[in-house]
């Protein structure tokens, strides 16, 4: 399997090449030549696999560099269930992301797929404790040593610091915003100690921690010589592994592969409801993706208009679910590259607009018709949606969500079509917005033993400004 970047101006290359990169040397990101296809006989050929093996048979059709038995290793030491034993008392944890219906609606089954079990309570556990390993693993074939800088809008730098803390040769240098986070998020990053991870909060929005990676990312001299990696989901290695849970999502909500099920997903980044892209490229029986967003609806007005408008930093919105306040989605990039018909000059022209003027509007033009045939949908919820919804949803079912999923049931009960089943993508355990869940519910959220106490330890983070070449100067006096 070969990758090329969405801009078409960089050399193809194999998976373990990309892997410690980041984005592409022309400032595109990295998507496989074609999607392998997977046929029915397969997807019920995998029925009842443990998660870790289920892994295996689609990530071995992505990283065909890595030894069989390598590969096999990695994900059987990631997806295990000591790792994955910080949900619901009621889950199963050998299941590692368990299936719950909630109940039937309009004709058909509504369910949330378990993706926070993981040891940050949030679904960026999921690719990032295999990240972690992958890591590990590649610096060793390699002798090389990796400093990881990343951004994050609350659960991606947790979960990164958590795969990553005390591993050998690999450094985090994690940019967050200051002060638009919930405390439980901050206090999960900011309290941990370890000599390897280094937390940056940014006087600014996370489109402004976006943006410094993304330079970092371009200044290919610094990057080579302070050896830059990133654990986005501009990452490629990121991406793929999230795509392996919607595959689990659906071999649970189906009883055959001739079924077809749809998936709501919350949408910030783009990152998530990307994977399930390339599931359904892939040949998964997805009849719908659905991006529900919060007040900063970039992803729904495009889907609904044809326009991609990105905010600057003033206009995106401070929400009570934080990890969605993006205003740039950095993996927007990938889908349009496929719009386009993997065209990489033309998707580098499409992105010089939105660098230069904030965006760009199809809706004239002949592909915006074809969105429909990737089967995205859109929506978008509000905070008094979202109380509403976590109240209905603990009132009717007796189960506690999260604001993230929250917003995802709310745009999720817009779409909902008789007889095909959907699946929500829960996207956290409501602890980490515990003050939003008390003014909805007037009591306390859940909190699993081991963060009980979290917000009370001491707290080690830099503040800085939201310029390049402050966080350059940082990296560098501290890679030695």
């Amino acid at each position: 399997m070969r990758y090329q970047s969405t801009r078409g101006n960089s050399p193809q290359q194999s998976f373990l090449e990309i892997l410690l990169g980041g984005l592409a040397p022309d400032g595109g990101l990295y998507l496989p030549t074609e999607y392998p296809q997977v046929t029915t006989a397969q997807l019920d050929s995998w029925r009842g696999l443990p998660y870790a093996d289920l892994a295996y048979e689609v990530l071995s059709l992505y990283c065909t560099d890595i030894p069989e038995n390598d590969l096999r290793a990695l994900l059987r030491k990631t997806y295990t269930a000591e790792v994955y034993c910080n949900g619901r008392p009621q889950d199963n944890a050998q299941d590692i992301t368990p299936l719950h219906w909630l109940g039937e609606e309009q004709g058909t089954r509504i369910g949330l797929l378990s993706l926070s079990n993981g040891p940050t309570l949030a679904f960026k556990d999921m690719a990032m404790q295999f990240l972690g390993n992958l890591f590990e693993y590649a610096l060793k074939q390699t002798g090389q040593k990796l400093n990881i800088l990343g951004a994050t809008s609350g659960d991606t730098g947790s979960a990164a610091e958590y795969a990553i803390r005390g591993k050998e040769g690999i450094k985090v240098f994690m940019l967050s915003p200051r002060g638009k986070m919930s405390a439980f998020q901050a206090a999960q990053m900011y309290s941990l100690q370890d000599p390897n991870i280094f937390n940056l909060a940014v006087d600014g929005v996370f489109d402004d921690c976006q943006d410094i990676v993304k330079a970092v990312s371009n200044d290919h001299a610094f990057k080579l010589k302070s050896e830059i990696g990133t654990v986005n989901s501009i990452n490629w290695g990121r991406v793929v592994a999230q795509v392996v849970y919607y595959f689990q999502g659906y071999l649970l909500a189906t009883k055959t592969s001739t079924e077809k099920v749809s998936f709501t997903v919350p949408s910030g980044n783009f990152g998530n409801i990307c994977a399930g892209h390339i599931a359904r490229m892939m040949g998964l029986p997805i009849a719908h993706l659905v991006a529900a967003t919060n007040e900063n609806d970039v992803l729904d007005e495009f889907f609904r208009t044809g326009v991609y408008r990105a905010r600057k930093s003033a206009e995106t919105l401070h929400t009570s679910s934080p990890s969605m306040d993006i205003s740039k989605a950095s993996n927007f990039e990938r889908f349009v590259y496929d719009l386009l018909s993997q065209d990489g000059k033309a998707t580098a022209e499409m992105f010089k607009q939105v660098d230069a003027v904030g965006g760009f509007d199809i809706s004239k033009e002949a592909i915006f018709k074809d969105i429909g045939k990737y089967g995205f949908q859109s929506g978008r919820s509000s905070h008094q949606n979202r109380i509403e919804t976590i109240q209905d949803i603990d009132q009717r079912y007796g189960v506690m969500i999260d604001t993230h999923t929250a917003d995802g049931v709310k745009v999720a009960r817009d779409h909902l079509q008789a007889g095909i089943p959907m699946i929500v993508l829960e996207t956290a355990l409501p602890i980490k917005f515990e003050e939003t869940i008390e003014l909805a519910l007037g009591r306390p959220a859940e909190c699993p033993a081991a963060f009980k106490d979290i917000k009370s330890k001491p707290q080690r983070v830099e503040n800085i400004a939201a310029d390049v070449m402050q966080v350059k100067a940082f990296i560098t006096a501290h890679l030695t």
